[in-house]
Formats: C-alpha cells, sequence, structure tokens
C-alpha cells in the first residue's frame, strides 16, 4: 500500500497544475501533461481500490424461528467459515441449548425474556464429530430491555463415577490424576467423561470411562444413579458451571468388595488413551479423607449426594 501512498501524493500535486485538456498535444509540451492524465487515470483507479469499493466478504447469518413464533438472528463472527457456521448450528449442542431455553423451566418459558441474536464464534471438532461450541446468545429482558450475561461455552452432557472399594474392613475412593491446562495443575478428581453427542447410554458412558480410566470393569447393574435422587425441580442434574458453560453432570456410585491385592494392584496405575491425550494415574484413597484431599467440584458433589441419601435410607440395601 506505500506505492499506493506515493501515486496519491502525485494526484495532489496534479490537481495544482494550471492544465487545460486543450493545452495536452505535442507541440505545446504536451506529451509530459498528457502522462500525467494517465498517471491519473491509473491513480484514481488504485484509489477506488484501497477506499474499499472492492466487494467485501458476504456475512454468514440467518434468522431462526422459535416454536412461539417469535424470531431470532445467528450470524458467525469473523474468521469462522461457512461450513464450521453449518455445523454449530445443526449440532446437537445448539439445539439441546434452544430446547433447554424453552423447556417448563426455561429461560424464554414465561415471556420475560426474550432471544435476540446469537453470534457463533467458534468450534472445536473430535474427530467427525462437534466437541466444543463457543457462542454469544443476546438475551433481553421483554420490559426493560436489560441484558443478561450470554457468553456460553457449550460440551453438553458429562457423566462420573464415585467408586468405593470395601477391603480389610476399609473403604477406599478410587481416584484419576489428570493434567488439567485450563488451571495448569494436575488435578485429583473422580473418573469421568463426556456423553457421545446424542445423548447416548449415560449409565453405558459412566462404566466405559471407568475402564478406560481406571482399568476396571463395573457391573452396569450394580450402578447407582445419585443425582437420580435429587429433586425433580433440578432435572436431576448437577450444573457444575452454569455462568458460562452448559455442562450437566449425572453422578454415579459404584461399591464393591475387594481384596487387598486389587487395591495394590490399582495405586499409582498409568492410564487412560494415550493417542487421545489423556494422561492418567490412578490413585487409591481412604474415603473419610476424599474430602479434604481434592478440589474436584464433581467428588464434592458427589460425596455430599452419597452422604444425604444414606442418611435419609434412600440407597438400595448393597450399597447402603
Amino acid at each position: 500500500m506505500a506505492a499506493c501512498g506515493r501515486l496519491l501524493l502525485s494526484v495532489n500535486a496534479l490537481r495544482r497544475l494550471p492544465c487545460n485538456l486543450h493545452d495536452l498535444h505535442p507541440g505545446n509540451g504536451g506529451f509530459a501533461a498528457a502522462n500525467t492524465l494517465r498517471h491519473l487515470r491509473v491513480v484514481q483507479f488504485v484509489s477506488r481500490m484501497a477506499s474499499g469499493d472492492s466487494q467485501a466478504p458476504v456475512s454468514l447469518k440467518q434468522t431462526m424461528q422459535l416454536p412461539t413464533g417469535d424470531s431470532f438472528e445467528v450470524a458467525a463472527a469473523s474468521g469462522l467459515s461457512e461450513s464450521e457456521f453449518r455445523i454449530a448450528i445443526d449440532s446437537t449442542l445448539f439445539k439441546q441449548w434452544l430446547k433447554n431455553m424453552q423447556s417448563k423451566r426455561g429461560i424464554l418459558s414465561d415471556g420475560n425474556m426474550h432471544l435476540r441474536r446469537v453470534e457463533v464464534q467458534g468450534i472445536d471438532m473430535f474427530g467427525d464429530r462437534i466437541g466444543f461450541l463457543k457462542f454469544r446468545a443476546e438475551v433481553l429482558d421483554s420490559l426493560t430491555g436489560v441484558k443478561a450475561p450470554g457468553i456460553v461455552f457449550a460440551r453438553g452432557p458429562s457423566v462420573a463415577v464415585l467408586i468405593l472399594l470395601e477391603s480389610v474392613g476399609k473403604t477406599y475412593a478410587v481416584l484419576t490424576e489428570q493434567v488439567r491446562v485450563p488451571v495448569g495443575k494436575l488435578i485429583l478428581e473422580l473418573p469421568a467423561g463426556m456423553v457421545d453427542d446424542g445423548g447416548g447410554d449415560i449409565v453405558g458412558t459412566a462404566v466405559r470411562e471407568v475402564e478406560e480410566e481406571i482399568g476396571i470393569s463395573l457391573n452396569v447393574r450394580d450402578m447407582v444413579d445419585l443425582t437420580a435422587f435429587l429433586d425433580s425441580a433440578t432435572d436431576c442434574r448437577v450444573f457444575p458451571s452454569p455462568g458460562g458453560c452448559d455442562e450437566e453432570l449425572n453422578l454415579f456410585l459404584y461399591k464393591a468388595h475387594v481384596n487387598e491385592e486389587i487395591i495394590r494392584s490399582l495405586q499409582g496405575k498409568e492410564m487412560g488413551l494415550r493417542d487421545h491425550g489423556e494422561l492418567i494415574k490412578v490413585h487409591v484413597v481412604p474415603y473419610d479423607e476424599l474430602w479434604r484431599m481434592t478440589a474436584d467440584a464433581k467428588a464434592l458433589a458427589a460425596i455430599a449426594i452419597y452422604e444425604m441419601a444414606k442418611r435419609d435410607g434412600l440407597l438400595p440395601q448393597s450399597s447402603a
């Protein structure tokens, strides 16, 4: 663009010349003036190109309609490709978020709030399926127009399992130590994982995650859904970070009697799907010390629900 700047200076200089068109004749020294005129035409063309007269990229957006008849705009942020935009708005993550908004206890259910616009900002693919979706929603109070905080990191449902192993009169909890880059720390936490796109088999996902992260097989029939003890108003889910993330968590309990050899074989065991970036070490800790040893919200929530359910006699006899 430096060349354009030099050309524009030539135009300014040309404008100061006392030159008429009839002077542009070779006999009147018009060759120089004629060359300058051609220079002007080139400069005017380059100047138009530099000033933004060229066609701008077409913005990606569309209008979507809710069952109530209300409509809102969905647009792609700068840098998002058309294919990424289509994947985002067609994803289960986005559709489930809209469904939650319109559910019985959803934000839009009573008409006091309305959705005006959604800006899709990015996606992360896990193979051929969408893993994470980032967008900003403009949700306003219908009466005052005040906007609610609307930055959303969508990742969908997940599961975690509180595994309690009884051996020689003591109860142990099984944890995983994992690298958690977002917090910059190694975290002791319950075995956990994301539920496949579309909901999938939640109990089956929990069992599979334990096999992958711990290396032991669980009997599905012995799994106890701790979140099922919550009031129906909660949708029997735990929301770890609803201020920014849509994740809804199912917590399960698994109890078993094992010999000391099992406890020793699990301690320090290295597990995880290495080709998926899972660097996991297994830890077995006394259950009565667990609440002090972990900063994992999944573990602390599972302990709280388990202890309250046990107090109220809600657990199956085999898991009490």
